[in-house]
């Protein structure tokens, strides 16, 4: 299977090459500019929101906390581990200032992806709350537009298997195989059964489970990560200059880092930036459609708070643990260098057990979001008849990830490709549908 990288890497390219970055990044800025700078504004605010909307009668299925858990549940995966090494290894410390610049932007692209979809949602014929791109290009861009709803709705249905499954069952098999030896089957079969026992539960159990993990292991790698920041604090000026100095120039090879130009260093930095907080996806909002609001406006505050506690934090503060360890030249990639800077930083092997563990939990809480918006973009598709059949085969999808975890890189090139893909037709969406965004803001 390592075979076909060279092919993929190319498609990769070709995919995530100039006109969608600039269409990614470009949205960002344009609604960045016309919400007048709100995501950036208004933060403090929507944190107070978060907790004051947490007991909401409103219509919907869940709270507005548990849509913004369980989309976190979907964003904070392999991504902000493997993830963030993976782009320092091919990009380079540079690739972190773009992440950083992609989720800032990406704010604003969350808000306004949230404040659709809950403008626009539905109810099925189970009475289950549903929205999320396909639903406000359908009702809100008319019946021309229908083939971009299909085609979100598809590509959203295979790629769930890929960023949302397969990807993240790959990470933890490797993980556990590289910290306990535990067999990759038998990590697959752990794994299936998790998932299983929770995902025929629908989204209020996803979303009861997603309340109770995602707080607290996100609370324990901020600790961990802070404290051996703190250890090699006289590092940290030097991490952050080399990084912002890198985003401009690119770095050369040192120790076991090959070098990385300009180019590579935008490119990760952006492709994974998306991958970890999904900012122009257009799936959290799948998530914050089924939220107990009735105020689009709102809504859309809370989800931002996704992107920013996701990238600005929790990505960041991983770059940080690799580059203050000095382990980003170690020549190590993904969940290894990671759990290498743990260790490093701890100066124990209880670092790789760390890395391990989050690891693990996080890429569970991300299958069981990413089941979700797949199962809904199904629907969208063959209707409530195909939840049951998706849900199945999403079930032994996850065992397939964990078999191939000797090839993390090439599940990874692939899962980019298909982020792609959905990214399009959400992204023309927004561009089309800003002035009603502009104006449910003023009218809120």
């Amino acid at each position: 299977m390592e075979q076909l990288n060279p092919l993929l890497i190319t498609v990769n390219s070709l995919v995530w090459g100039p006109v969608l970055l600039v269409l990614l990044l470009g949205t960002g800025v344009y609604l960045m500019i016309r919400l007048r700078f709100l995501p950036l504004r208004n933060l403090f605010y929507a944190f107070k929101l978060l907790w004051t909307t947490r007991k909401s009668q409103h219509p919907g299925d869940i709270s507005s906390f548990g849509a913004l858990m369980t989309a976190m549940a979907a964003t904070v995966g392999t991504g902000n581990i493997a993830g963030v090494a993976a782009a320092l290894f091919i990009g380079g410390p540079g690739a972190i200032f773009w992440m950083w610049m992609t989720a800032l932007v990406g704010m604003a692209t969350k808000y306004s992806e949230t404040v659709l979809a809950v403008h626009y949602r539905e109810k099925d014929t189970d009475g289950k709350h549903v929205g999320g791109p396909m639903y406000y290009i359908k009702n809100g861009l008319g019946k021309k537009w229908q083939p971009l709803a299909f085609a979100f709705a598809l590509f959203g249905t295979i790629a769930a298997f890929g960023i949302g499954n397969m990807v993240q069952a790959n990470a933890v098999a490797g993980a556990m195989q590289s910290a306990f030896g535990v067999n990759n089957q038998i990590t697959g079969l752990v794994l299936m059964g998790l998932v299983g026992l929770v995902l025929f539960g629908g989204i209020a159990r996803i979303a009861k489970t997603a309340n109770a993990l995602v707080p607290l292991m996100a609370v324990l790698y901020i600790g961990i990560s802070l404290t051996i920041i703190g250890l090699h604090i006289d590092a940290l000026p030097n991490a952050l200059l080399t990084i912002v100095q890198s985003a401009f120039t690119g770095h050369a090879a040192a120790g076991g880092f090959a070098g990385a130009s300009l180019i590579l260093a935008i490119q990760f930095g952006v492709a994974r930036g998306v991958f970890s907080n999904e900012a122009g996806l257009g799936t959290a909002p799948i998530a914050h459609a089924a939220a107990k609001t009735n105020n689009p406006v709102e809504q859309g505050h809370i989800a931002m708070l996704g992107t920013f506690i996701d990238t600005i934090i929790i990505c960041t503060l991983t770059a940080l643990v690799i580059m203050v360890t000095n382990t980003w030249q170690s020549g190590e990639t993904g969940s290894p260098l990671t759990a290498l800077a743990f260790s490093t930083g701890l100066n124990s092997s209880l670092g790789a057990v760390v890395v391990a563990l989050a690891l693990a939990i996080f890429a569970f809480t991300t299958l069981l979001g990413w089941s979700y918006y797949g199962e809904r973009c199904a629907q969208y598709i063959g209707g409530l008849k195909v939840i049951l059949y998706y849900r199945i085969v999403w079930v032994l999808a996850v065992f397939v990830g964990a078999a191939l975890s000797d090839y993390f890189n090439t599940v990874l090139i692939l899962a980019d490709i298909l982020n792609a893909l959905m990214a399009v037709p959400n992204l023309i969406a927004l561009l089309l549908l800003t002035p009603v965004i502009i104006k449910l803001t003023q009218n809120k």
